[in-house]
C-alpha cells in the first residue's frame, strides 16, 4: 500500500503520551495492511501544494479505522493590539484537527474537530467559536459530499492546466477557489492604486483587507489559471470556497475568510452583528434571547474572576462608567446597551431584559457591586458569596459589564503622558481591525495627527460598545453641531476639558481661565490618597480621550474646533480620567513639537507593542 502522504508530527499535537507514542511504534507496521483512501491522499497534497508541506501533519492509529488531519492556519496577518485583544499568537498557526475515517474519507462519518494553538493553554475564546462556525460549515458540506461528487469536481481541474509551461506565483484567494471575500468592513482596494500611492511592495492593510496569500507551487511542470475576472468578484466573508483542490484546502479557505471578521459575528448564533457604527474590536454574544441563554450555559462569562485579579483598574472604570450612565437624566437615550443577564434563579428567562427596560432594578442591583478595590483584598469566591447575599443580580451584573466591553482597555504603566497630570490613564483601542485597516491605509495617503476628544463620562458606557460615533443632528447630541455634523474634535485641551465636563443637567462650557484656576489649585492641594494612583476614589469624574486623525480634506478646521464627518478617520488611542473637579494642564496643544514626540513616544511603546 502506497503511504507516502504520511508523515508523523507529533510535537504539533495536543495531548500526546507515551502509551499513544509506544501504540504507535509497535503497531505502525499494520497501519500499510488498511485501506487508505485515495482521495484522502489527494487532498492532503493538494494542501502541501497550494500552502506549504508544514501545513499539514497526519497521525494514523494502528488498526484503528481513524486518522487525525491537523491543518495549520497561518494569522501571523493579524496586527499585535487585535491578537493581544482577542488572545490569540499571532505567531503560531491555528491548528485545524479534523478525524476522518481512513478506508472511507468523505463517505464516512462527519469528520470531529478540535481548534487550538499549542502555546495557547488559556482562554482560547476564540478556538470555540472558530470550533462553532467550522462545525457548522462541515455538517453543511456533509449533506451532499462524497468521494465521488469530490473526484468529479477535481477532474474539472485538470482542464485548467497546459501540457507544458511553469507554475508561477499565485493567490489562494483568488476565484479558482471562491469570490474574493467581502463585507461591508472589508472594502475592496486595488492594487494599482495602492502600488501607485503607496509604493509599498507588501502591505498588511492589504492582506488583512484581502486575505489573500502568495504561494509558490513545488512543481513547475503546468501553469494554473482562474476564471475569467467577474464584475461580482467580491463575496461575503460566508461565502463558500469550491472544491477543485479538495474538501481540506476547502475548509482552510474557509477559516482563512472567517478569522478577520469573528468580531462581526455572534459568537452563538454566527449572525452578523447589527451595531450603530459596525462591529467592535472584540468578539461578543448579540442580544438575541437565545443566544444570552446559550452564552451563559456555555461558561464562557465565567471569566470576571480571571478580569478582577488581572485588569482590576480597568473594571473599576467600566462599573464607573455603567454607573454613570445609568444616573444620568438621559439614561434612556444613552445608556445602551441595555443589559441582558440570564436570571440565576431561573435559566429561562431574562432578569435584565431590553425589551423590559427596568433602570431602578437595575440600580439595585448596582449598589450591590462590591467596589473593585474590596474584590482585590480577599477571595473573589468569598466575596462574589457576599455580594450574592446582598443581591442575587449583583455578580451576574458585573459579569456583564466586563463582558459587553467591546473595547481593549489597558492601565498605563508609569511611562504615560506625564503633561496630562493624572495616574488614570489608559491605552484606549475601540477600531476592529477593518475599521484600523481602513484607517492605516487613509494614513498612508493623507497622513494623521493628534487631538482631544471631550465628552461626560456618562457617555462612555455606550461608546466603548458602539464606538465614536457621530452624534450630530440625532437624539444622542448633547452640545450644538455650530460647525456641521460630524465627530467633534481639538488639538486643545481646554476646550475638550470643558465638553467633558458637561452632563447631568450641566449645559454651560468652562472658560479656559476658570479651567486653568481649576487646574492651579487643584495641583497645589497635597495628595494624601496612598491608593489614589490605582482605583477611582470619587463618583465625581472627567474624562477625556486623545485620538488620531486622519489630516485628509475631509477634517474641518475652524480655528481650533475640528469636525471630521469620516469616522472611519478618527481612532481613540488614550483616555484620561480625572476625579472631584480636576483637570489637566489647559495649555497642552497636540500640535506643539514637543507635545507631539511625547505622544509619539508612548504610542510606539503601547499601540504597536501592547
Amino acid at each position: 500500500m502506497d503511504i507516502k502522504g504520511q508523515f508523523w508530527n507529533d510535537d504539533d499535537s495536543e495531548g500526546d503520551n507515551e502509551s499513544e507514542e509506544f501504540l504507535y511504534g509497535v503497531q505502525g507496521s499494520c497501519a500499510a495492511d488498511l485501506y487508505r483512501h485515495p482521495q484522502l491522499d489527494a487532498d492532503i497534497e493538494a494542501v502541501k501544494e497550494i500552502y506549504s508541506e508544514n501545513s499539514v501533519s497526519i497521525r494514523e492509529y494502528g488498526t484503528i479505522d481513524d486518522v487525525d488531519i491537523d491543518l495549520h492556519i497561518n494569522i501571523s496577518f493579524l496586527d499585535e493590539e487585535v491578537s493581544t485583544a482577542w488572545k490569540v499568537l499571532r505567531t503560531e498557526p491555528i491548528v485545524l484537527r479534523l478525524r476522518f475515517s481512513l478506508s472511507q474519507y468523505l463517505d464516512g462519518p462527519e469528520p470531529s474537530i478540535e481548534v487550538f494553538q499549542p502555546s495557547n493553554k488559556e482562554g482560547f475564546g476564540l478556538g470555540l467559536q472558530l470550533k462553532k462556525i467550522l462545525g457548522m460549515f462541515t455538517s453543511q458540506q456533509w449533506k451532499h459530499l462524497s468521494n465521488d461528487f469530490l473526484k468529479t469536481q477535481q477532474e474539472k481541474r485538470h482542464s485548467w492546466f497546459k501540457a507544458s509551461g511553469t507554475i508561477k506565483k499565485f493567490r489562494a484567494g483568488l476565484s479558482i477557489f471562491s469570490p474574493v471575500p467581502k463585507s461591508p468592513s472589508f472594502p475592496i482596494i486595488q492594487d494599482s492604486m495602492l502600488k501607485g500611492k503607496l509604493a509599498v511592495p507588501e502591505l498588511r492593510v492589504g492582506r488583512l483587507m484581502n486575505r489573500s496569500i502568495s504561494c509558490t507551487l513545488k512543481n513547475p511542470k503546468v501553469e494554473v489559471f482562474g476564471y475569467p475576472p467577474s464584475p461580482q468578484v467580491s463575496g461575503h466573508c460566508k461565502n463558500i470556497p469550491t472544491l477543485e483542490y479538495g474538501f481540506l484546502v476547502q475548509i482552510m479557505k474557509y477559516a482563512e475568510q472567517r478569522v478577520p471578521t469573528l468580531n462581526e459575528y455572534c459568537v452563538v448564533c454566527d449572525e452578523q452583528h447589527v451595531f450603530q457604527n459596525g462591529s467592535m474590536l472584540k468578539p461578543a454574544v448579540c442580544t438575541r434571547e437565545l443566544c444570552v441563554f446559550s452564552f451563559y450555559t456555555l461558561g464562557v462569562m465565567s471569566g470576571a474572576a480571571e478580569e478582577v485579579a488581572t485588569g482590576a483598574e480597568v473594571v473599576d472604570l467600566l462599573v464607573a462608567m455603567c454607573r454613570a450612565a445609568l444616573e444620568s437624566p438621559r439614561k434612556s437615550i444613552i445608556f445602551e446597551p441595555y443589559p441582558s443577564v440570564v436570571d440565576p434563579t431561573d435559566p429561562k428567562t431574562l432578569a435584565f431584559n431590553p425589551k423590559k427596560k427596568n433602570y431602578e432594578r437595575l440600580q439595585k442591583a448596582l449598589d450591590s457591586v462590591m467596589s473593585i478595590r474590596e474584590m482585590t483584598q480577599g477571595s473573589y469566591l468569598e466575596i462574589k458569596k457576599q455580594m450574592d447575599k446582598l443581591d442575587p443580580l449583583a455578580h451576574p451584573l458585573l459579569q456583564w459589564i466586563i463582558s459587553s466591553n467591546r473595547s481593549h482597555i489597558v492601565k498605563l504603566p508609569l511611562s504615560r503622558l506625564k503633561f496630562m497630570h493624572t495616574s488614570h490613564q489608559f491605552l484606549l483601542l475601540s477600531s476592529p481591525p477593518a475599521k484600523e485597516a481602513r484607517f492605516r491605509t487613509a494614513k498612508k495617503l493623507y497622513g494623521s495627527t493628534f487631538a482631544f476628544h471631550g465628552s461626560h463620562i456618562e457617555n462612555w458606557h455606550s461608546i466603548l460598545r458602539n464606538g465614536l460615533v457621530n452624534a450630530s443632528y440625532t437624539k444622542l447630541q448633547l452640545h450644538g453641531a455650530a460647525y456641521g455634523k460630524g465627530i467633534y474634535l481639538s488639538p486643545i485641551s481646554s476646550i475638550s476639558f470643558g465638553y467633558s465636563g458637561m452632563g447631568k443637567g450641566q449645559h454651560r462650557m468652562p472658560s479656559k481661565d476658570e479651567l486653568v484656576q481649576r487646574y492651579n489649585r487643584m495641583n497645589t492641594i497635597p495628595q494624601t490618597r496612598s491608593i489614589q494612583s490605582r482605583f477611582l476614589q470619587s463618583r465625581n469624574l472627567n474624562c477625556i480621550a486623545l485620538c488620531e486623525v486622519i489630516t485628509s480634506k475631509d477634517l474641518q478646521k475652524h480655528g481650533n474646533i475640528w469636525v471630521c464627518p469620516v469616522s472611519d478617520h478618527v481612532c481613540t488611542r488614550f483616555f484620561f480620567v480625572y476625579e472631584d473637579g480636576q483637570v489637566g494642564d489647559a495649555n497642552i496643544n497636540t500640535q506643539d513639537p514637543k507635545i507631539q514626540k511625547e505622544i509619539m513616544r508612548v504610542v510606539g511603546t503601547q499601540v504597536y507593542t501592547n
